[in-house]
């Protein structure tokens, strides 16, 4: 389970205080959008740890107990506070409760970049459990329907897609598309697929693909028949994920996939 559904999940049952990263300047543990909710006995989530969470959570418990006060407040992060980062903070205290749900959960959502995944195979299914924990909306798509878990992450959609390619159409403009289908013909026709959307709408942020150089270079000689330039070839990585990162179990590639695309999601 994804701290967004613990959060709301436990929110069904008590009321919480969401505690969010308003602001920043200068150096700070976290960015704006990050945030933590805090209830009566637990806490969700973390806006940075150190001394400047500590004095959040008592706030946060302070207004949990009937307090009121301004709903976003400025902490600097110096020596009042025992911390030596330099910024400041400005932290936004919102109590909440069961009918608060829907609306936090439409605005984390809104904070999640889109990923689509082709393929449920060893690689995929790796992937999904990394992925699940980041702050990516997963679109998990495969011609094959019974391959796909009964349980997924509340971060991932799964979709049934045969011809698998149709469905790069539909996908959220600036997703970054993963592609590792069980069948080099289908690979073939996703990545051929995606650069036709990128010659005509070119809003999709990476396209990766799995395999070897010597795949890329088979792969690149029969997109070219299919009229693509070398600059539109440009735009696949292949072999997917960080480079530097050795090794070829699901595990090792799904780490470095994930690596990449974090990498390509603050750039």
């Amino acid at each position: 389970m994804t701290l967004v559904a613990r959060a709301l999940s436990r929110l069904e049952r008590q009321p919480a205080v969401w505690v969010t990263v308003d602001s920043t300047r200068g150096s700070v543990p976290r960015d704006a959008g990050t945030w933590m909710a805090v209830f009566e006995d637990s806490l969700v989530g973390t806006i940075g740890g150190g001394r400047v969470e500590f004095e959040a959570l008592a706030e946060a418990r302070r207004r949990l107990a009937g307090a009121t006060g301004e709903p976003v407040l400025r902490y600097p992060l110096g020596p009042a506070l025992g911390q030596c980062c330099g910024g400041v903070m400005h932290l936004r205290f919102e109590p909440v409760q069961a009918a608060d749900a829907p609306a936090l959960r439409a605005r984390l959502a809104a904070l999640r970049l889109p990923v689509a995944l082709f393929g449920g195979g060893h690689v995929g299914r790796a992937l999904i459990e990394v992925l699940g924990r980041l702050p990516f909306a997963v679109t998990w798509i495969d011609s094959r329907e019974e391959v796909f878990p009964a349980q997924v992450p509340d971060n991932v959609r799964c979709e049934f897609s045969d011809p698998v390619q149709q469905a790069v159409a539909s996908l959220p403009a600036g997703s970054s598309v993963l592609v590792m289908s069980f069948s080099h013909a289908e690979d073939l026709d996703i990545v051929a697929q995606c650069l036709r959307r990128q010659r005509s709408q070119g809003d999709l942020r990476h396209i990766g693909l799995i395999g070897s150089l010597t795949k890329w270079a088979t792969f690149r000689h029969r997109l070219q028949e299919r009229g693509f330039s070398d600059a539109e070839l440009g735009q696949v990585h292949c072999p997917i994920g960080l480079p530097g990162i050795v090794g070829k179990e699901p595990e090792v590639i799904a780490v470095a996939v994930a690596a990449q695309l974090l990498q390509h999601r603050h750039g």
